[in-house]
């Protein structure tokens, strides 16, 4: 008998696995192309549920489920890479990313994720609270951020990084993500401890100087110096809004949330709630702040009502639906295919901005004669997590420009391996602190 050798076609096997996906799909949605929006939404949900479900069985943080579940639906996967047409996902993310094919409408629904994590958030910190803690943490933020600028400036420098990537990467790496750490804290359920209302102050701080440097490094690459009336008309917008929400928006806002309540119609109390969100994160916006600093005024002016507690009852699963979009999207559109081009770089800036990050924030602490058990905490929580605004940042340096493109895929990757890192930080501070103080509840 004649040896006929085996050999295995792999553009044929793609082609026809390609082909039974695709039919598979129309036939269980006929009237539905792949192409749109509730098609990724149901692989989304589906795919999410399955990953995060086994992260809860394994005893780690949902947060982490989510970017997982992100990644897998990204083009981190080499199976999806593999099946889609042309070996791989789409060159252009914001028409597809890996499976999914409307990535620009899920940042919609990230972004709404966003501003109702935050507003939830707010609704935990009645007014007394923020004013307890606010010039600790203009001050504390303030150090911690722009130390760790300034040792990452001189680390990407040293790496052999152009000024301007060094610039720009620098200014990304030293602002903590509110989303992440929120999302984390509410998970732990540490949110109401007294590390945490320090915290979220800072992160709000970090917000606004987030706005600053955007507003400074695009003035620098454009004409090659800061705006200083920039800066100063940022700092007055911010302090105009914060202290307006504080003098007319507590006398005017909880009232009439409170008058709605009396009618007791769960679903008219519900979207007045929900107009009050989202109509103080437009404000912001348009004022030239983000919509996450917004938000989270609205919820501290749905504290001071009496009807806070339902408000907050109402709005949380909704916030759970769309805070699950937003880590899965973030998840999704990190391409860590690129992961062993920038490994050893990623390494090292994690690795500084994670340690000056903690050092910058116990070093404020201290000059602010905060406790050493509240310092620690809050240094533990603020060191790893960098997320939205670090890409933001990049962004408008490629988009202008003015630093290299590889620059973005780079800060994706050390986003997505910081919030892995994060909850193990904030685990390794919940062991250290209690050996050192003898103190659990701080």
């Amino acid at each position: 008998m004649q040896n006929i050798p085996l050999q295995l076609d792999s553009g044929g096997i793609h082609s026809s696995l390609n082909n039974t996906v695709t039919s598979l799909i129309e036939k269980i949605t006929p009237e539905l192309p792949h192409t749109t929006f509730v098609t990724d939404l149901a692989f989304i949900m589906i795919i999410g549920a399955v990953v995060t479900l086994a992260f809860f069985k394994i005893k780690q943080p949902l947060i982490i489920g989510y970017l997982f579940a992100g990644m897998l639906l990204g083009p981190l996967s080499p199976f999806w890479s593999w099946v889609l047409p042309q070996g791989g996902p789409p060159t252009d993310v914001l028409e597809g990313v890996g499976i999914l094919s409307d990535i620009s409408a899920l940042n919609l629904f990230a972004e709404i994720g966003v501003i109702l994590l935050l507003f939830v958030i707010g609704i935990e910190f009645p007014y007394a609270k923020i004013k307890s803690i606010g010039r600790v943490a203009i001050g504390v933020g303030t150090i911690g951020l722009f130390s760790t600028l300034g040792v990452l400036f001189y680390t990407a420098t040293a790496l052999g990084l152009e000024f301007m990537d060094a610039l720009f990467i620098a200014a990304a790496l030293s602002i903590s993500s509110t989303a992440i750490i929120v999302k984390l804290l509410e998970e732990m359920g540490k949110i109401r401890k007294e590390s945490s209302i320090l915290v979220l102050g800072i992160l709000i701080v970090e917000d606004v100087i987030a706005v600053i440097l955007i507003s400074s490094l695009q003035s620098i690459a454009l004409v090659g110096s800061v705006s200083i009336e920039s800066v100063v008309v940022v700092i007055l917008v911010a302090t105009g809004l914060i202290v307006g929400t504080f003098t007319i928006g507590t006398r005017i806002i909880p009232p009439l949330i409170d008058r709605v309540a009396g009618a007791e119609h769960r679903e008219i109390l519900l979207l007045s709630v929900l107009g009050v969100c989202f109509g103080y994160a437009l404000l912001a916006n348009i004022v030239g702040l983000s919509v996450a600093i917004g938000a989270f005024l609205a919820g501290v002016l749905v504290a001071e009502s009496k009807s806070a507690e339902v408000a907050k009852l109402l709005s949380s699963p909704i916030k759970d639906m769309f805070v699950a979009i937003f880590f899965i999207s973030v998840g999704a559109l990190m391409d860590v295919s690129q992961l062993e081009n920038y490994i050893f770089v990623a390494i090292a800036l994690i690795a500084v901005a994670t340690g000056m990050k903690f050092g910058g924030n116990m070093i404020g602490n201290f000059l602010f004669r905060q406790k050493r058990g509240k310092a620690l905490r809050s240094a533990f929580t603020l060191a790893a997590p960098r997320g939205e605004f670090s890409i933001v940042i990049v962004k408008v340096g490629v988009d202008i420009g003015a630093v290299s493109a590889f620059l973005f895929p780079l800060v994706g990757i050390i986003s997505i391996i910081t919030a892995f890192i994060s909850p193990f930080l904030v685990k390794a501070g919940d062991k250290i602190i209690p050996a050192l103080e003898g103190e659990k509840n701080v």
